[in-house]
Order: structure tokens, then sequence, then C-alpha cells
């Protein structure tokens, strides 16, 4: 089935209307919440931000997902972790719930949600179906959530310190996760387009 129109990728490997389109939007949530979750716990221990998966399954969720149930799926899990449940990196021996997000990682957490919303925006406007463009819209996304995260560090510890600590440390993993984000949309999206 040729995907014609610019429908998020769920949608068109799981059409469904009605009851069916809510129990799909839920269903899907709750996978991309544990996802999130399990890609929080993969990760390199820095300080003050360790470095985890969860940039790349953000930003592939969104693009999957579309914006709307990317952002909610990255709000569920936002919902989550604020209840105490040990979903983020580092949990429970950093902490939990709301105390958790108000530290250091708290910008870099707001970042996925506007990650998520924006690589779900552009993907529904094509940016999946050539390599310059999705490798511009992965890009962004991670701009992004950098953009949030190291605006937060900036507010406790000022811009120079928060650029050290939660940027430059990370321009190569960035690089990795989003060659790897890039790679998995691109053969997402031509499996799709050749069914």
């Amino acid at each position: 089935m040729p995907r014609s129109s610019n429908r998020p990728t769920v949608q068109v490997l799981w059409p469904a209307a009605g009851p069916a389109a809510a129990l799909r939007a839920i269903v899907l949530a709750l996978f991309g919440s544990l996802l999130l979750a399990l890609s929080a716990k993969v990760q390199v221990p820095f300080w003050p931000v360790p470095m985890t998966m969860q940039t790349f399954v953000v930003l592939v969720l969104g693009a999957s997902y579309g914006w709307r149930l990317g952002l909610a799926t990255v709000l569920l899990y936002l919902a989550e972790g604020a209840s105490g449940l040990p979903v983020f990196a580092g949990t429970p021996e950093k902490g939990l719930g709301l105390a958790y997000m108000a530290g250091p990682t708290g910008g870099f957490l707001v970042g996925f949600a506007a990650g998520a919303a924006l690589t779900g925006f552009l993907a529904a406007r094509g940016w999946t179906r050539d390599l310059p463009r999705l490798t511009l819209m992965m890009l962004l996304g991670h701009a992004v959530i950098f953009l949030f995260g190291v605006g937060w560090l900036a507010a406790s510890f000022g811009w120079d310190k928060a650029i050290a600590a939660g940027l430059s440390p990370f321009w190569a993993a960035t690089a990795l996760k989003t060659a790897l984000a890039v790679a998995v949309m691109a053969g997402v999206d031509r499996w799709v387009r050749a069914r």
C-alpha cells in the first residue's frame, strides 16, 4: 500500500477508526512510555546529566507516531515519573517524582516533549521521505532537546558550565544517535511505502 498521505507511520501500519483508534493510541502510548523508561536505563553516567538512549527513542517515537501521539506518549512518560515511578535515568537512587524532575535533567525531560512534537510535525509534512530532510529533522529534534536541557542547566550554573556539562560531552553520542534514528526511520519509511 503506497503511503499516499503524510499520515504517521503507525496509522499506516495499524489503521483504525472510532473506538479502535482510541485503543490503538492507548496501547502505543503505553508501549512508547515503556521504551522511554527502558532507554533511560541504558546509560553512561556523566554528571550532572547522564548519557542515555532516550533522545533516540523520543525522536523515533515522534517521527513514527506523529506529533499528537508522540507528544502524548512523552507526557505520559513524564507523568509516570512525576508520580514516583522509577522510570528516569538514575532512579530510584537519585530520587523520584517531582523532586527528580526539578533537578539537573529537568530541562531535558521537558525538551523530550518538544522534540517529539517537532519531529512528529515535520514527519507529517513528508520529511521522512528523503535523506537530507530526514537527517535535518533528527538534528533539529536533538537541537530542541538540548536547547531546553542546557537552558535549564544555565539557570543554575551559568551558560559556560551548562554547555560544558550538558552539551559538550554529548557531541559524539548525539551524532551516533542521529545517524541511528535516520537509518531506522529511512528503513521503516521505505518498507511502509513498499507495502
